[in-house]
């Protein structure tokens, strides 16, 4: 912890130093160009302003993912303007004779300061990110999944409840009847109603000691006649 605050502190000195430098050089460029007074206080702070301006409306843009040209133009315009006064006052620039382009330069800094703070003051709202889709949102497709494979393989208890067999009372015969064969082509039934047809097969041969009939485990199965024959096929 105390590392971080160290090199906290570091760097707001170093920014301390840096800003203080810079302002005192625009200020003596400014005054060397017939500025006096305080509008030569007055040009570092516009300098700076339009730097801290241009690189948080850069950064605003970068963030939301949408192009950040406009104010990379500013920040590039208002360091180069900082730059240049470093320079110029390091001896490289005569400043009781400072050249009539320069003194235009300067002259003409506030208007395009002004007019590149208005461009990013006003410049259209951004649009917003789009969101990340939420873990916790259900698929639709996984929704539908559960519904489609009940339709493709029922339960038993989907089933129709079937009422039990009567009971033939002792000493009672019943009749045999002779069953027709099952008419039409037999349809392909689901693993699960071939279970549910022997084992209406099965309870039906423990109980009356005969085969079941066809016609009558389909009646009980809740099927139409149609599929008498497919249920014929697995008894």
């Amino acid at each position: 912890m105390r590392a971080h605050l160290v090199r906290v502190d570091a760097v707001v000195v170093q920014a301390v130093i840096a800003g203080a430098l810079s302002f005192s050089h625009l200020h003596d460029l400014a005054a060397a160009a017939g500025q006096g007074g305080w509008k030569a206080w007055a040009y570092p702070v516009s300098v700076d302003l339009l730097l801290v301006a241009a690189w948080r409306r850069m950064r605003q843009l970068q963030r939301a993912g949408e192009a950040a040209g406009s104010p990379r133009l500013w920040f590039l315009v208002a360091l180069a303007a900082s730059l240049g006064a470093n320079v110029a006052t390091a001896g490289l620039l005569d400043l009781g004779h400072v050249p009539a382009s320069l003194r235009v330069v300067v002259a003409g800094w506030p208007a395009v300061a002004f007019f590149g703070g208005t461009l990013l003051a006003h410049a259209p709202h951004m649009r917003e990110a789009p969101r990340a889709p939420d873990s916790t949102t259900a698929d639709p497709s996984e929704e539908q999944t559960p519904a489609l494979a009940a339709v493709d393989a029922p339960g038993p208890d989907a089933l129709p409840v079937l009422a039990p067999d009567p009971v033939t009372e002792p000493g009672t015969v019943e009749p045999e009847t002779v069953q027709a064969p099952p008419s039409g082509p037999a349809v392909a039934l689901p693993p699960v109603l071939i279970e549910r047809v022997r084992a209406l097969s099965d309870e039906h041969r423990s109980a009356t000691g005969r085969p079941a009939d066809p016609d009558t485990v389909r009646a009980r199965l809740g099927l139409p006649p149609s599929m008498t024959a497919s249920v014929a096929a697995h008894l």
